[in-house]
């Protein structure tokens, strides 16, 4: 069926408050996305300033990810998401605190944004390292996608939500309505079972994060996620030139709809991906998905009216969704559990990388040649990249979840949490 599959939040309670939690937690972070540069913005009047923003928080996220990897390993992966998540509520008071001075200081909200990358960095390993223990493996398709549902839709309202309440109401409100949401968010994981670690679990150590690496590294099914993904990313990812593209096509009137345009593609193909449930070849659905991306970008590139380029960004959207369910099925389906939070740092680390670096490449062409050469070749790189990757990595393109169990893991099975 052409239709989202809600099997699993039908099915496993657990999952179910997982969901809810996340959906609205995510839904105030999207609010706090708009606000923290608007603040910095109107503190500084210094469009640098608001770009460093993003390196300090990304910074952070590869300094922690692979601990916070480790430490999902180890730990009980409920009780991490947990802790941060109260850690990100506090974050987000200090927030509500600063705005509501008289002279609000610009450093908290530098140090706010890296404590977000700190906290994200512990967070994700544990977060997505989860799935597997709380839905059925054939049910992990509809998982994934019901996660990119939650999240196209967070990404599509909340920034949208947020602008207008700091216009209507101001910022210490917008602050306080992501504040909000974390209590949900966190009043959810209190209702959760514990997800504890294996039973031999070790303590984090850098050895422990090198068999990680090692793990990753042996297994063509997982490098090929990666590579194609970050190929896509570093090749295809024009959104830095949206504001110049934009002064061709309506001017600052028609820019948010070229950064919601992937939202919405994503969003749909989330809202239609029942039919990913039949797909084995989930390798050459990372592939297909990957080559639709590129291809979507150079339409996009050469797009002489708004409405095209939106198509094309829409159709790029839902190829990044795609790829991205099939991506975390490979991943949910063939990695150990003992080793799923430190492969979830490797993962978190080429999906946050990828599109940072592929605006820094789209800056570079524009600035050398032109526009439209920088976001045209990007996307036949895309494609040609991905070609390559194709080849170089067979046992990836040929991946097929039915001659593909997962690896013995007798471990999990003791904690696999029950249907409800």
């Amino acid at each position: 069926m052409a239709t989202v599959d809600i099997t699993p939040l039908r099915r496993h309670r657990d999952f179910r408050l997982l969901f809810i939690g996340r959906f609205v937690s995510f839904f105030g972070s999207m609010i706090s996305s708009v606000a923290l540069p608007y603040q910095v913005y109107q503190l500084t009047h210094n469009v640098l300033v608001v770009g460093v923003l993003g390196v300090v928080e990304f910074g952070p996220i590869l300094i922690f990810a692979f601990l916070g990897g480790a430490l999902a390993d180890a730990r009980d992966r409920r009780t991490m998401v947990l802790l941060s998540e109260a850690a990100l509520l506090v974050c987000s008071a200090v927030l509500v605190g600063n705005a509501l001075l008289s002279n609000p200081q610009v450093w908290v909200l530098f140090a706010i944004a890296a404590a977000w990358g700190v906290l994200d960095a512990l967070q994700r390993p544990s977060l997505d390292a989860m799935l597997p223990r709380l839905v059925d493996r054939n049910e992990l398709p509809a998982a994934a996608a019901l996660g990119g549902l939650r999240g196209t839709l967070g990404q599509i309202l909340g920034p949208a939500i947020g602008g207008v309440l700091i216009a209507a109401f101001g910022l210490p409100v917008t602050y306080g309505v992501n504040t909000a949401t974390f209590v949900v968010g966190l009043a959810c994981l209190v209702l959760m079972r514990a997800v504890p670690p294996p039973a031999d679990a070790e303590r984090p150590s850098i050895r422990r994060v090198v068999e990680g690496l090692r793990y990753a590294r042996s297994r063509q099914e997982l490098l090929g996620t990666y590579f194609v993904d970050m190929i896509a990313m570093f090749f295809g990812m024009p959104m830095a030139l949206f504001p110049a593209i934009a002064q061709n096509l309506g001017g600052p009137k028609v820019l948010g709809l070229l950064y919601a345009a992937p939202a919405v593609g994503s969003f749909a193909f989330s809202a239609t991906s029942g039919w990913t449930n039949r797909v084995h070849r989930h390798g050459m659905g990372v592939i297909v998905a990957a080559t639709i991306w590129g291809v979507a970008i150079v339409g996009f590139g050469f797009s002489p009216t708004i409405e095209l380029a939106f198509l094309f960004l829409a159709l790029a959207g839902a190829a990044d969704m795609m790829s991205g369910v099939f991506r975390s099925v490979i991943w949910n389906q063939t990695i150990p559990d003992a080793l799923r939070g430190r492969l979830a740092s490797i993962e978190m680390i080429s999906y946050t990388s990828g599109p940072s670096l592929g605006n820094f490449e789209a800056g570079i062409v524009a600035a050398l040649f032109s526009v439209r050469i920088s976001v045209v070749s990007g996307g036949v790189l895309c494609v040609i990249g991905t070609v390559v990757a194709a080849a170089a990595l067979p046992l990836f393109r040929s991946y097929d979840a039915r001659r593909h169990p997962p690896p013995p893991d007798p471990r999990a099975a003791s904690v696999k949490q029950e249907s409800q």
